[in-house]
């Protein structure tokens, strides 16, 4: 696999590195996540008219005709500066569900003012006793007229209280736990018959419990074919997999970048601590595990777009797994070597350190991708 960035790809990350440098300082960022929303609305204009918004997506739907590694480069920056946004779930996604589910119409409708800032999604695929099984989908689209009446409940649904409109996967046929029978509906977030509660995150996001009661669905709302959506629904989540893993990888460089410049600074019995073999010896360890997951998030990006869904899944399985890992252990290394004010709410590193352990528990923890990979395995 070739690794190397283009000149355009390397302007791209460079452009997203200027920005959270200029604009979302850790002080900045505190006081963005106070506010209702947990991120600006001027911020997200400054998405679309960088085009971040719209670099995923094809020319002929207002995109840039880029691909998930302008996704990987962007969500890394991101981690890197512990930026809070609905990116994942807007344009990540769900625009990714309307590219390659969407119809024709789907996609010239909603792609263009997703790209331009004009529309933001959410997803709500979750549900309580679900835990990450996709196919575990208990909300029910029933029968009415030539369109659906959708009844049922959805969990942790991101930034759903910002987005226009939310795809929301449920059960046109079948029992609760099988794996044909679901389709994916897209409806406006103000739709008759949707109760929420929103809430904030530990990690400082936002998320959303939606109920659903009679909503009506018209049949033209449907993404995708009926009845056999979840190879989508898995393809898709695989790509926020990617995205969040990328994330990860930075937000695991900036804690080893700011507990290096610690170990430097401070002193201890008439000398600094980095001078200290055993912590140069960890520090090392720390350096490795970053490197390591960064490999294995451009193996599971390079693989995104793989034409085989097994190889796709075994490396954003993989890639998962040991980032999980990895983040656990580089965040844990970040604390203790800052001694006690690691663990203070005005130090970065604790703050990475949430965020590293929400990434471990979006789209499926270390224990149930370790099983997925052992099942690509023996299938």
């Amino acid at each position: 696999m070739d690794f190397s960035l283009t000149e355009e790809q390397q302007i791209f990350r460079d452009s997203v590195a200027r920005f959270i440098a200029d604009k979302y300082s850790f002080a900045q960022r505190q006081e963005i996540v106070a506010t209702d929303l947990s991120f600006l609305p001027e911020h997200w204009a400054c998405f679309a008219e960088l085009g971040w918004l719209a670099a995923p997506f094809p020319e002929e739907y207002g995109g840039l005709g880029g691909s998930p590694v302008e996704v990987m480069l962007l969500m890394e920056q991101f981690g890197r500066g512990l930026m809070v946004s609905p990116y994942l779930s807007s344009v990540v996604l769900g625009g990714y569900l309307v590219l390659l589910g969407g119809t024709e119409a789907q996609k010239q409708d909603i792609l263009p003012k997703l790209g331009a800032g004009e529309l933001k999604l959410a997803f709500a695929f979750a549900e309580p006793g679900s835990r990450f099984d996709l196919h575990d989908v208990a909300t029910i689209a029933s029968p009415d007229g030539d369109g659906y009446l959708l009844n049922g409940r959805k969990s942790v649904v991101f930034y759903a209280e910002t987005a226009d409109e939310i795809i929301i996967s449920c059960r046109t046929n079948g029992p609760q736990r099988d794996h044909d029978g679901i389709s994916l509906v897209v409806i406006d977030s103000d739709a008759a018959g949707i109760g929420n509660q929103h809430f904030q995150t530990q990690d400082g996001g936002r998320a959303s419990e939606l109920i659903l009661k009679d909503v009506r669905v018209e049949s033209d709302q449907i993404i995708g074919a009926p009845d056999h959506a979840l190879s989508l629904i898995e393809q898709v989540i695989d790509h926020g997999i990617g995205a969040v893993c990328a994330e990860a990888t930075g937000a695991m460089w900036s804690i080893y970048e700011q507990t290096l410049a610690y170990l430097k600074t401070r002193e201890q019995f008439g000398q600094t601590l980095g001078t200290f073999q055993s912590l140069q010896h960890r520090m090392v360890d720390v350096y490795m595990k970053c490197e390591l997951a960064q490999s294995m998030s451009y193996e599971a990006t390079l693989n995104l777009e793989d034409a085989n869904p097994v190889e796709r899944r075994r490396a954003a399985s993989s890639a998962k797994y040991k980032i999980a890992k990895y983040g656990r252990d580089v965040g844990q290394e970040g604390v203790q070597l800052h001694g006690g004010i690691g663990m203070t709410m005005d130090i970065p590193v604790g703050h990475y350190f949430k965020r590293l352990t929400m990434i471990n528990a979006t789209f499926g923890d270390a224990a149930h991708h370790l099983r997925r990979y052992h099942q690509r395995l023996v299938d």
